[in-house]
């Protein structure tokens, strides 16, 4: 039997201990050639692209630049999902890592034990990774002419708890007896290729996103569920019976359930609930970790940090903790 990928020395290019060695000067470093990898490192100003600018960092202070061209000073997470950052660099590449070792998700309570910062500045930072990881899924089109892609949908959040006496349950299936926040994840992926995962209130409402990101000639493969049907008129459906197999030949979405798995791992074992406006982060996470499963983790690490300094700063999160004090 083969060696799974995981225990293998190639998934392994970085470890914990070799990111926790390294001194901030090194961190500042590997930042800066991240950030500006056309210059080898060399800062480039984010407001006019100037290339000539003069360090003019405070005594003991963190790596700071000012353009000659506008005159204006920046560092290396200006204008990025990092911009005034509090911790140093070093802490937030061991943050990545961290995140990136977990194959099913990290929760952020432990998160800030292994940070020694407080939860919601962790809980912070995990968003913000996982809107670095969300870059890479806008405008993906999943499929083509001859490739088949798999569609499914799992519902999370909005959980009932049903009463002590049984005489007293009442059936959740029903509208009247649910809350309204429940959820149904929808998850399009392309057999040995890309996923793309999308929210939406019931699996009906999800035909139009599902016919404009599949590309035409694809082959699709669903479940029985009625609010597929209306697919047929635009690609060559393979339908499977779940209630009597598993899988049928060619029809089966075992590629779709194998992403549902892991996200279901990540809210059962790590993150106990998952719902309402932070649905979509939390299964663009398991879609990117399930894209991703066979790339080694310090290539996860260089990506992540490379998506995050090439985002702006977070709509979502950017004075997150501050917003009641405008309300």
């Amino acid at each position: 039997m083969a060696q799974h990928f995981l225990l293998s020395r190639q998934a392994k290019s970085l470890s914990l201990a070799q990111v926790l060695r390294l001194s901030d000067e090194e961190a500042e470093t590997l930042f800066r050639k991240v950030r500006w990898s056309e210059t080898d490192g060399e800062p480039v100003c984010p407001l006019c692209g100037g290339l000539d600018a003069y360090d003019c960092r405070r005594p003991n202070g963190a790596p700071r630049w000012r353009c000659r061209a506008c005159a204006k000073d920046f560092s290396i997470t200006s204008g990025t999902l990092f911009a005034s950052h509090k911790l140093p660099l070093r802490m937030y590449l061991a943050a990545i890592a961290i995140f990136c070792n977990e194959v099913k998700g990290k929760s952020m309570l432990a998160l800030s034990r292994d940070l020694g910062v407080s939860y919601k500045a962790a809980f912070v930072l995990g968003h913000k990774m996982r809107e670095a990881m969300a870059v890479e899924f806008k405008g993906r089109m999943v499929g083509g002419e001859g490739k088949v892609a798999e569609i499914d949908g799992g519902y999370f959040g909005g959980y009932v708890k049903p009463a002590n006496w049984k005489s007293n349950r009442q059936d959740r299936r029903l509208a009247m007896n649910q809350t309204g926040k429940r959820r149904s994840v929808i998850i399009i992926r392309e057999r040995g290729g890309n996923s793309l995962p999308a929210v939406f209130k019931s699996e009906a409402r999800a035909l139009d996103f599902i016919r404009r990101r599949i590309e035409p000639g694809t082959i699709v493969n669903a479940d029985e569920a009625s609010g597929w049907d209306a697919l047929h008129a635009r690609f060559e459906m393979r339908r499977v019976n779940h209630s009597e197999v598993y899988s049928d030949g060619e029809a089966c979405t075992n590629w779709a359930e194998e992403f549902f798995s892991r996200m279901r791992r990540a809210e059962i074992g790590h993150h106990h609930h998952i719902a309402g406006a932070y649905l979509l982060r939390y299964a663009q996470e398991a879609a990117w970790r399930e894209d991703n499963r066979r790339v080694d983790n310090g290539a996860q690490v260089k990506r992540i940090a490379a998506l995050a300094l090439a985002s702006k700063p977070s709509v979502d999160f950017c004075g997150y903790w501050q917003r009641h004090k405008a309300a």
